[in-house]
This record gives structure tokens, C-alpha cells and sequence, in this order.
């Protein structure tokens, strides 16, 4: 399959609707169609595993102009169920093209679809389950099957995407800092970001007991991003509820902040499209000040059960959710997006500071 030899591909969502478009590159997958509003960083998206079970359409009309390269992904593999743009750069200016990047990975793509209009129908519509093909032509029987296929609410993905066992980052200076980190579908520049400051870290599976982790004698935890819904993971949640409740200092990114929610007797719910994108914009309560961020995110926590010890501190300018909280007179706190971004916003990449200055305290250094 070729630029030159287009084949024909389907986007046939849950409601009805066809986009007819060119397959980039082959196959048929299933999963929830979510757009995202990044102009680039689509290496780091595709193997962002928080995406999984997803297919991605980008709102900005070109992808792949400057090709993909080694050391850009975010983690082992592509996790993306399928990708798709407005038109796929055949040539790009540096790399290996896109959609090579794509058919190594066995990821099917599509590109000729009117993404805009596919875009509104999400925004009005709220995320909605599809099927991206190449193989399969007979739109009824697809659409049963979409119909079918399990909703992103409910669904427990992180086992997944989770490390088998335990490893280890080393720091590139001297070591200040040991901490564990819950790879829940961990972002390899979250790894970077906390090494780069002198951390030492342990990557856990995500079903790593609590007391396994306070036995390691670290001095802070990690929760960090990861796919799917908090709710179901009851056991993870009593595994947090554990370690906020150790003394230990705890950060949660994404994933991490629902489940630091959840752990605190706070609830989640479902938002309709979600927020996907690096353009995000975040306000602090109490200083006022705006913080424009990277997103990926399906689920949130309502604000509103948060306990009273807890205090929401910033909100989204968009919709209003809730976009990070702390415990009060407690190290505990979470964000609902991503300081480690990449290749950026880096607005709030200070907050790996803030997190290891709070672990020197508690731990006396």
C-alpha cells in the first residue's frame, strides 16, 4: 500500500455515520474515536498508553511533516487503535515518513475524510465508538459490531499497558532523591523529567501492594497517567487510599490524580469528549494565574465530593473541571494534565520541582 496506489478505507462510527477516506496504512480496529487538538507531537501521541483502546483524529489538517524518529516515543509500542488526519505527508523533511512508522507498528491510519466535520459531530455528539477498516466494505455488519463493542466507561485498561516487573531509572548526575513510581501506562518523559532532577526511580506494576512500596524505603510516590477508567480499579484505589494515608509524599498525574480522587473518597465521572490536546488552558485559584497545558483525558473528578480536607486549586477556563487538588497540611496533591509534556507546553513543568522540593522536606535533606 502506497501514496501513489490508494486504497479505499472506512470510518464508520456508532451512530450512523460513514467517512469514506484512503486506508494509509491496512487493517481494522475497534475502539473509542477521540480528536486531538495538537499541531504536533503525533510520534508521542500514537505511543502515549494512555491511548489505548482509542482512535485518534487530529484536528490539524497535516500530519507528518517532519517525519518520526528514534528517542521521540513515549514508550514501547504504538497504543493507539488507529490514527487519522486530513492528508498524510508522503515526504517528509527529516525521518522515517509516518506511515511507515505506522505499518511497522501494524497500526491502521486513514486520511482523505473531511476531519472537520467528523470533529464537530464529537463535539456534539461527545466521543463515540468506531471501527477504522481497509479490509471490510459491508457497513451493516460493521456498524453491528461497533454497537457492540464495549464502551470506554467501565472499561479497566491498565493491566494492559503496566510493566510485568519491577525496574530501575537511573539518575544521569548524583542521586538526591529515591522515589517509586505506579506505571500505569507511565509516560517515558515523566521517567526523564524526575531522573533529570536527581531521582532515582523504581517503576512498579500498577497492582504493586502499598506496603511493598513503603518497605522500599523510598522517599515520595508517583501515580502516574494511564487509559481507561478509574472507577473499576477498587483495588489500585485501596493500594493509594494506603499510601496517602503512609506519609509518605504523593503525586498524581492524570490517571493518578483520579485515582488520588478516588482513594479520597472523591468520585469520577465520564465527560463527553474529554480533553486531548497541548492547549489547555489551566487557572489557579489562588493566585490567578493561567497555565496553558498538555491533556489526555476521558474521565474526571467531580469536585463536589472532594472531602473537606481537600481543596480544589486549579479549574480548567474551558468547562470548568477540576484540573488539580491538594490535601491539606498533607504532601498529597495531583494534577489532571501533564507536566512532563511533549514537545510541550511547558508551563507546567515546574511542578516536578515543587513535588521534589515537598520530598526533601519530609525527608529532612
Amino acid at each position: 500500500m502506497s501514496f501513489d496506489d490508494p486504497v479505499p478505507g472506512l470510518l464508520v462510527l456508532e451512530d450512523g455515520t460513514v467517512f469514506e477516506g484512503r486506508a494509509v496504512t491496512p487493517g481494522t480496529r475497534f475502539g473509542e474515536v477521540v480528536f486531538n487538538t495538537s499541531m504536533t507531537g503525533y510520534q508521542e501521541i500514537l505511543t502515549d498508553p494512555s491511548y489505548r483502546g482509542q482512535i485518534v483524529v487530529m484536528t490539524q489538517p497535516h500530519m507528518g511533516n517532519y517525519g518520526t524518529s528514534a528517542g521521540a516515543e513515549e514508550s514501547r509500542r504504538v497504543w493507539a487503535e488507529g490514527f487519522v488526519a486530513r492528508r498524510f505527508t508522503a515526504r517528509p523533511v527529516g525521518g522515517d515518513a509516518l506511515a511507515d512508522f505506522l505499518g511497522r507498528e501494524g497500526v491502521p491510519a486513514l486520511d482523505g475524510i473531511d476531519t472537520r466535520a467528523l470533529v464537530r459531530r464529537l463535539r456534539v455528539h461527545g466521543a463515540l465508538r468506531g471501527v477504522l477498516t481497509s479490509e471490510r466494505s459491508e457497513v451493516g455488519p460493521l456498524l453491528k459490531e461497533v454497537r457492540e463493542f464495549p464502551s470506554m466507561a467501565g472499561r479497566s485498561l491498565v493491566d494492559d499497558v503496566t510493566c510485568a516487573e519491577p525496574w530501575e531509572v537511573k539518575p544521569p548526575g548524583p542521586e538526591r532523591y529515591r522515589l517509586a513510581v505506579y506505571d500505569f501506562g507511565v509516560k517515558e518523559n515523566i521517567l526523564r523529567s524526575l531522573a533529570a532532577r536527581g531521582a532515582q526511580l523504581t517503576v512498579l506494576p500498577a497492582r504493586t501492594p502499598a506496603s511493598d512500596v513503603i518497605q522500599l524505603g523510598v522517599d515520595g510516590v508517583i501515580l502516574s497517567n494511564g487509559p481507561g477508567d478509574p472507577a473499576p480499579l477498587s483495588g489500585i484505589v485501596e493500594n493509594v487510599a494506603e499510601l496517602a494515608g503512609s506519609g509518605l509524599p504523593v503525586f498524581g498525574i492524570c490517571l493518578g490524580h483520579q485515582l488520588l480522587g478516588l482513594a479520597l473518597g472523591a468520585r469520577t465521572f465520564k465527560m463527553k469528549f474529554g480533553h486531548h490536546g497541548g492547549n489547555q488552558p489551566v487557572r489557579a485559584e489562588a493566585s490567578g494565574k493561567v497555565a496553558i497545558t498538555s491533556q489526555n483525558h476521558g474521565f474526571a473528578v467531580d469536585p463536589a465530593t472532594l472531602p473537606a480536607n481537600c481543596h480544589a486549586t486549579e479549574f480548567n477556563l474551558n468547562d470548568g473541571t477540576l484540573e488539580a487538588f491538594a490535601v491539606e497540611g498533607k504532601p498529597l496533591y495531583s494534577v489532571q494534565y501533564h507536566p512532563e509534556a511533549a514537545p510541550g507546553p511547558h508551563d507546567a513543568a515546574p511542578l516536578f520541582d515543587r513535588f521534589l522540593g515537598d520530598v526533601a522536606r519530609h525527608a529532612g535533606r
